[in-house]
């Protein structure tokens, strides 16, 4: 018996042991494959908001938004889920018709398939908070959780993308893909 309890203490031991190296075995493994990839939507990556019935008219602004990057960072081993967490880079602009120094920007995030196909769409809001008497802003936003599931471990990051816009009404999608622009920060 006093031969059996050091031998069992010691295999203990060792179970505890090989469970930690498990664990960071895991958070060392290199991906099954590339993170998707991640952007902006060009016609959504920007808003203009003008007042009521403006002709679009410089002066007419109220406020104007631009997504100017997008990260993303992804882990997936084996056949467990895609997780990843995005970083959102964003400016913003007072124009002459703002009424406050803060105003909500309303976003989406979606995952797609390569081939287009909309998976899972997220709306998301964002303030942009204007500094006394400045009419440029700039935050950035993370989202922090992101799964993608596979059916299997052939199944890359590569097969889907992750892509973000503003939330934008009919006429301000029109006016973007008109290829109208005005940025608050033109000349500066």
């Amino acid at each position: 018996m006093r031969i059996i309890l050091p031998i069992l203490a010691l295999a203990l031991v060792a179970g505890c042991s090989s469970t930690k190296d498990l664990a960071e075995s895991l958070n060392t493994r290199q991906n099954a494959g590339a993170c998707p990839p991640v952007g902006s939507v060009y016609d959504a990556a920007r808003i203009v908001e003008f007042r009521d019935g403006s002709d679009e008219l410089y002066s007419d602004i109220r406020y104007t938004g631009e997504i100017t990057d997008v990260r993303s960072f992804c882990r997936y081993t084996g056949d467990n889920p895609l997780s990843a967490e995005l970083e959102i880079d964003f400016a913003f602009g007072k124009g002459p018709l703002a009424d406050a120094n803060t105003h909500d920007f309303g976003y989406w995030v979606a995952v797609t398939r390569r081939n287009g196909k909309v998976l899972a769409k997220e709306y998301y809001t964002v303030t942009a908070k204007f500094d006394g008497n400045s009419p440029l802003d700039g935050t950035m936003q993370t989202i922090d959780r992101i799964t993608i599931p596979r059916a299997d471990e052939t199944i890359a990051g590569t097969n889907f993308e992750i892509l973000v816009g503003f939330d934008l009404s009919e006429q301000e999608l029109e006016f973007n893909r008109a290829g109208k622009r005005f940025r608050m920060d033109a000349g500066s």
